[in-house]
Order: C-alpha cells, then structure tokens, then sequence
C-alpha cells in the first residue's frame, strides 16, 4: 500500500464504506472518469493491495458491550489443537499468533461481565493451554472495522 496516491487512498476509503458501490457513483464522488475508477480497481486488486471484498453481518460491526485480549501461553506442540478449539467458541472474533511471552492473542466480545467470566472459563479449560492474561478494552478511540 506504499505506492498508493492520494486518489487510491480515497478509492479504498470509500470502498471500505461500500464495497458494492457502483464505479459510476465512486467515479462521481472522486471527481473522475468511470475508467480512471475502473483502472485505479485492477491496479489494487493485481498489485494485491485489495485482496478481496467481503460482505459484513451486523453481528460482526455491532459490537458486544464487554471486549477483551485474551494471551494465552501454550504448553507443548499443540498450537493447531488449540486454535481450532477457541475457533470453536462464538465469543472469539479473532486469534493472532504472536511472539514474546505469549502465545497467542485472542479478541473476545460478550454481552455481560458474566458471559466473559464463563467463556474465560471455558478457555482455560482448553488441553494445552498452560496460562493466560485478559485485559478489558475500555473504549476504541479508532479502529477501520466498519461500523453501523
């Protein structure tokens, strides 16, 4: 995303708001031709700056009351194991590998204090899972996940 201009920089702005935007509306918005928008679109997507347009479900931009990071410290060789269990659980909305005295760094989003304390329950009981640490998030004073 180096090599982006001002006028990419706008195009994927506006397509991270609406990516099924049609040209001619981006094209009007931007101030250029239909083909400039067109061209500026391939360019991304073959350089791979874009990767992909996605549809996103208001259970995903709506977010849960009580939000967390999760680290968690493995023991032994059962990193695969241990992701696809907290893939598993409806409050994990991501998992990151990690380095430093973690091993991995899980986002959870619930509705209560309560519902957090139970899937953190649940997490710790997951085989292979030596420690872990969760840290509240308080307030997001900017993110690019979209919103509704």
């Amino acid at each position: 995303m180096a090599d982006m201009d001002e006028l990419d920089e706008r195009l994927v702005t506006l397509l991270r708001q609406d990516g099924r935007r049609a040209i001619s509306d981006l094209a009007l918005e931007l101030g250029v031709a239909r083909a400039t928008v067109k061209m500026r679109m391939e360019r991304l997507e073959q350089r791979g700056d874009i990767l992909g347009y996605t549809v996103i479900l208001r259970a995903d931009a709506v977010e849960a009351p009580v939000r967390g990071l999760t680290m968690i410290e493995i023991e032994g060789h059962v990193t695969e194991r241990v992701i696809k269990a907290l893939g598993g659980l409806a409050e994990v909305s991501a998992i990151h590998t990690t380095n430093g005295r973690w091993d991995l760094v899980v986002e959870v989003a619930t509705g209560t204090l309560t519902d957090l304390d139970a899937v953190l329950g649940r997490i710790r009981r997951i085989p292979g899972i030596a420690n872990s640490e969760t840290s509240l998030l308080l307030a997001t004073p900017r993110s690019t996940r979209a919103k509704l």
